[in-house]
């Protein structure tokens, strides 16, 4: 059976979006229908243009379609793909959950799987803390959390974060660890679960 995947991410200078992609080939390649969805940006283009590499993404990926709520009543399950701020989850994908609350107060987003992964400048520099607080969030929805677990030796190469996989990311805008073997790995068991989850 055939289920649905939102990717939902947000990226300023491209790193979370490069994740998203590889969920997404993933996910495809595991049998689910996909939506890959970048959250609204809500920095002014002022601040974006003084930064070339946030100026450079958000060109870029201006055609990539934007999240809506009509993509988390559509899927069966999400991935997340999100950097961290100050150990949460930026503002841009704060409001997006936020506006949800129509949706969460109908039971649309009941049993719906949820996973999801991280980047920041350093391994110790929120990682983990993004991730857990967004799933506190889906705690409240009544989602069910897939997190990569300790289920495949790809994550322990990746930094060994069972929460979702995350990556440390240099000055230069450079991925560190090499974690797209554990993201396809994450997507490939979120389609998984999501399958059993829909056909009970």
């Amino acid at each position: 059976m055939e289920v649905k995947l939102a990717i939902f991410y947000y990226s300023s200078t491209g790193t979370n979006y490069q994740l998203a992609q590889w969920a997404e080939a993933a996910a495809k390649e595991a049998g689910a229908e996909v939506r890959v969805r970048k959250v609204k940006e809500l920095a002014p283009e002022e601040a974006i243009a003084q930064n070339p590499a946030w100026h450079q993404h958000y060109q870029a990926t201006k055609d990539v379609p934007e999240a809506e709520l009509e993509d988390l009543e559509w899927a069966d399950g999400y991935i997340f793909s999100v950097p961290t701020r100050f150990g949460n989850v930026p503002a841009q994908v704060k409001q997006f959950i936020d506006t949800a609350g129509g949706l969460w107060a109908e039971g649309k987003l009941v049993d719906k799987v949820v996973s999801a992964m991280t980047s920041a400048q350093n391994p110790h520099g929120g990682q983990e803390a993004t991730i857990l607080n967004l799933y506190t969030t889906m705690f409240h929805w009544g989602s069910i959390i897939v997190g990569p677990g300790y289920t495949d030796p790809v994550t322990f190469a990746a930094g060994g974060n069972p929460y979702g996989i995350s990556v440390s990311v240099d000055q230069d805008g450079n991925m560190v660890e090499d974690v797209e073997a554990a993201v396809k790995h994450q997507a490939k068991r979120t389609v998984e679960v999501t399958k059993k989850i829909v056909t009970g």
